[in-house]
């Protein structure tokens, strides 16, 4: 090593191989205090890319500061390795997507190696392997045994480039375009295997309030997706037809009813579309669900509102969805943004009813309707018998008093459609007979594993004649296969399980150390993830838990979904030519460079911009670090690999450079608070995974120690202590050099084995000392400013008198509302006579915003400890001193955590 650089590869090469060797991240076989961290599982696409180093990073680091915490800690990887892009990808390549994956596997497994993520991969996955997707079988089996499971035809969304089904949650956008490939999808009616998560929809939302780990953003949207509505089914009569039943949360607002609405695909819309060209043409040319106005056709039919008896008009509207509520709806403009502008557009009337207050003599305002619609609850107006109740009352007699109506809970969650027209996806376990119809394949002959791959147009499963005919489990006759294969989803629903035990051959997951390390400690991934993967995870774990006693009943108690890594303000993408490889990073400045930069850039739920600036100062840091550590250090040619040629400045005790003192100084009492402070600070903001936090407290530690050792010479333990500390709090974020460091200093073990450091400082304590050095400083700096102080002579601090302290602690603590006059009742505050009644009504006046400070010797002790720094930013002597050893007038000017200052020119 030079001073100022060092050989990362060489570095990190090392530490790799000696890790590895020593088998440092395997799990204990029987762990205790344990700690299971996980990041989302990558799908092998071949090659890293930033985001995924952020997430892996966050969780590396974590798992490590958790290990020396004294957890044993599970940290897996494993490879979400089934889905569409490794099938179109083979089919590009003329090659078959099992190669594919498993060479893009190796590749991004080298590639985390050299970033230093401590995985224990004996626990690798890979959910292409036979050995894992048979359980998903396993489980189709288990979950149609219970009822879980059904098939049926359904309407789908089809994607005519990728030909096969997506679920709602992969089309995007209001053009409706594959997740995947942006095809716009089209609708299809197939035959289906559901499995009906929707029985377990009222749990899933219910449960959102015990995810007090996650961010109320993602729970947000779990409880939108499932959107569960509490309201009335309310029926109308329309003539021909029946009673056509609308489902509606304001049924208060029914005698505001003014049209009646059903969804293009209604029964009713069927049946007229046949007899009226118009009818026809607004269904399959002008309709448009995702368009920003509404739009309908008139029916010429009339419905009758079931409450007042009126007849209203029939629309069939493309705002109305079949798959919401009952594919009806009425229309009540004046309390409806959509159905105000459908009314505008259709020329329809709009009749408020409801208001949102009321006049002072008790009459309701009517709400202006004449732009926008009176969405809120409020008192019922021109409602005949129910002017004058609350919404809610009136909500709840309307459904009692109204013939038919009934309270009903309607959801937009639908069932899980799992079945795929794909080749590279779990075989659903079926086979089809003529006489017995749809029958499982049995369990003891699992798995049903994939044929050879055929390039072929569709799904390559329909032209693998041989493995799709085969013979009835049940009655031995010919039968066929089920060419369709299982959402990719399913894989990723279950994979945190068999993590604790994938040595298991016949179960799943071992259950005993299911209920031992579940549910995972902390997760980590994109909040893109925050619907599909996370709420079908939730209700795999409740299944398992009811059917097969595993005792979590939610997945992960903690999450964390990290922001995206961008360029120039957009997120990177290959699409737009603005990555940043990580490969090119490590190899120019070492992983733990890019580590570390990542860590400190932003907190890890925010996005951020990539700067090549700040990895340079990022290096820097750590060239910093071996700087100080250089003075100390002893070199040990069997492991320490900073060093590599005869020119360079090797660790070792005899360098000179810096010189040590045995006594100890109030210099060296404040880097030893300091030291104190950054123990206290980073280790709350490892455990909040606040890491920009913590890494900026080792930063500003290593510039303290910088400062120190160039302003005076340094006591020997204390920058000892001082260096172990920065090496320790930085490990689990550079972990290499950290541990080429540690090793340096002498130490025979792994630093991800070692012990983190302790204080008993308080977090408070070191909150209100680090408010106290920098608000004197900077007081002492406005001084000098706005006195136009040159050259200061000497810099006198001067600490309150203890009677201040009291009277501040007496005006937190007491809620009478005549401070003064409790304050005067202590005989101390008394003998200060005008100057405690004057401080006293200055407390009185900021009561609301007074907080606690350092005690009176505290205060004084942290001052004078720190002194040093003020003397070195203006070259001025300075002293610390007790009220009563400072001028009258002087001392009255300081109180509690703001001393006063008196500076002699």
């Amino acid at each position: 090593m030079t001073k100022g650089n060092y050989d990362h590869a060489a570095v990190e090469t090392h530490w790799q191989a000696a890790w590895d060797d020593a088998d440092t991240y395997r799990t204990p076989d029987d762990p205790s205090d344990l700690t299971y961290v996980l990041g989302m599982y990558p799908y092998p696409s071949g090659k890293l890319h930033m985001g995924h180093v952020r997430n892996y990073t966050i969780t590396d680091a974590y798992a490590r500061y958790r290990r020396m915490r004294g957890d044993d800690v599970l940290h897996p990887m494993g490879w979400d390795a089934f889905g569409l892009p490794a099938e179109n990808a083979a089919k590009e390549r003329d090659t078959n997507p099992r190669d594919w994956t498993y060479d893009c596997i190796e590749t991004m497994r080298e590639q985390m190696d050299s970033m230093g993520f401590g995985y224990d991969w004996d626990r690798e996955i890979t959910t292409c392997d036979p050995e894992y997707y048979q359980w998903n079988q396993y489980f189709f089996r288990e979950f149609y045994d219970a009822g879980i499971v059904e098939r049926r035809d359904a309407d789908v969304n089809w994607c005519p480039s990728c030909e096969t089904v997506l679920a709602d949650e992969q089309v995007e956008g209001e053009a409706e375009l594959c997740w995947r490939c942006d095809t716009a999808v089209e609708q299809r009616e197939l035959a289906q295997w559901f499995l009906k998560i929707t029985e377990w929809a009222d749990e899933l939302i219910d449960d959102i309030d015990r995810l007090e780990g996650w961010p109320n953003n993602v729970k947000q949207m779990q409880r939108n997706w499932i959107g569960r509505q509490y309201g009335t089914l309310l029926p109308f009569e329309i003539d021909g037809y029946g009673t056509i039943e609308a489902f509606t949360t304001r049924a208060d607002t029914i005698h505001g009813a003014t049209f009646f609405a059903v969804a293009t695909d209604h029964p009713i819309a069927d049946d007229l579309r046949a007899e009226d060209p118009s009818i026809e043409t607004f269904i399959t040319d002008e309709a448009d669900p995702d368009g920003d106005e509404p739009n309908g056709v008139a029916t010429g039919l009339t419905a009758t509102n079931p409450v007042t008896g009126d007849e209203i008009p029939v629309y069939i509207a493309d705002f109305v969805l079949s798959d919401v509520g009952t594919g009806a709806l009425m229309g009540v403009p004046a309390h409806d943004e959509r159905d105000h502008a459908f009314a505008t557009a259709m020329d329809i009337d709009i009749t408020p009813v409801v208001a949102p207050d009321t006049t002072d003599d008790n009459t309701p305002s009517t709400p202006d309707i004449s732009e926008t619609a009176y969405t809120d609850d409020g008192v019922v107006i021109n409602s005949g018998q129910y002017t004058g109740l609350d919404s809610e009352t009136a909500r709840e007699e309307i459904t009692t008093d109204t013939t038919g109506a009934e309270l009903d809970t309607q959801y937009r969650l639908r069932d899980w459609g799992i079945s795929r027209q794909r080749y590279w996806g779990t075989p659903i376990p079926v086979v089809y007979c003529d006489e017995c119809g749809p029958v499982l394949v049995p369990e003891e002959n699992l798995p049903v594993e994939l044929p050879s791959f055929i390039n072929t147009t569709g799904n390559p499963l329909e032209a693998a004649t041989d493995w799709k005919e085969t013979t009835c489990p049940e009655c031995d006759a010919a039968a066929t296969r089920e060419t369709d294969t299982m959402d990719t989803f399913v894989d990723s629903s279950w994979y945190f399980l068999r993590y604790i035990s994938p040595d298991v051959e016949t179960e799943p997951f071992d259950l005993e150390r299911a209920n031992q390390w579940m549910p995972v400690d902390q997760y980590v991934g994109g909040i893109e993830h925050a619907v599909m993967h996370l709420l079908y995870s939730r209700f795999f774990t409740k299944v398992l838990a009811e059917n097969d006693c595993l005792e979590a009943t939610e997945p992960f108690d903690n999450l964390l979904a990290q922001g995206m890594v961008q360029l120039n303000g957009e997120k990177m993408s290959k699409s737009k030519g603005n990555t940043v490889s990580p490969q090119r990073i490590v190899e120019e400045y070492g992983a733990d460079t890019a580590r570390l930069f990542m860590m400190q850039a932003a907190q890890p739920e925010r996005d951020f911009d990539w700067s090549e600036e700040g990895v340079r100062s990022t290096n820097q840091l750590l060239t910093r670090l071996i700087e100080l550590v250089d003075a100390i250090a002893e070199t040990k040619p069997d492991r320490a690999v900073l060093a590599r040629d005869d020119t360079s400045t090797q660790l070792s005790t005899l360098n000179t450079e810096t010189a040590f003192a045995d006594e100890r100084t109030p210099i060296a009492s404040y880097i030893d608070a300091e030291i104190d402070a950054a123990i206290a600070i980073t280790t709350q903001e490892y455990d909040e995974l606040s890491f920009s936090v913590a890494l900026r407290e080792a930063r500003d530690l290593v510039q303290t120690l910088r400062q120190y050792r160039n302003y005076t010479t340094p006591h020997a333990d204390t920058y000892r202590r001082g260096i172990e500390t920065v090496i320790r709090l930085l490990a689990p974020v550079a972990p290499h050099l950290t541990e080429e460091l540690y090793s340096a200093l002498d130490h025979d073990e792994f630093i991800t084995d070692a012990s983190w450091p302790q204080t008993d400082v308080e977090y408070d304590v070191v909150t209100k000392r680090r408010a106290l050095v920098e608000d004197t400083r900077e007081d002492v700096r406005q001084i000098i400013t706005v006195a136009d102080i040159d050259d200061p002579e000497a810099i006198t601090i001067v600490v309150s008198p203890a009677w201040k302290y009291t009277a501040l602690t007496t005006a937190i603590e007491s809620d009478a509302e005549n401070l003064i006059s409790e304050l005067m009742q202590n005989p101390t505050m008394r003998e200060q006579g005008d100057a405690a009644a004057e401080y006293g009504q200055q407390l009185q006046n900021e009561r609301e915003a007074l907080a606690t400070t350092l005690p009176p010797e505290r205060e004084y002790e942290t001052l004078h400890a720190a002194t040093w720094l003020i003397e070195r930013e203006f070259e001025a002597p300075v002293t610390v001193v007790h009220a009563e050893d400072a001028p009258a007038d002087v001392a009255r000017q300081a109180e509690p955590g703001r001393p006063a200052i008196d500076i002699d020119e």
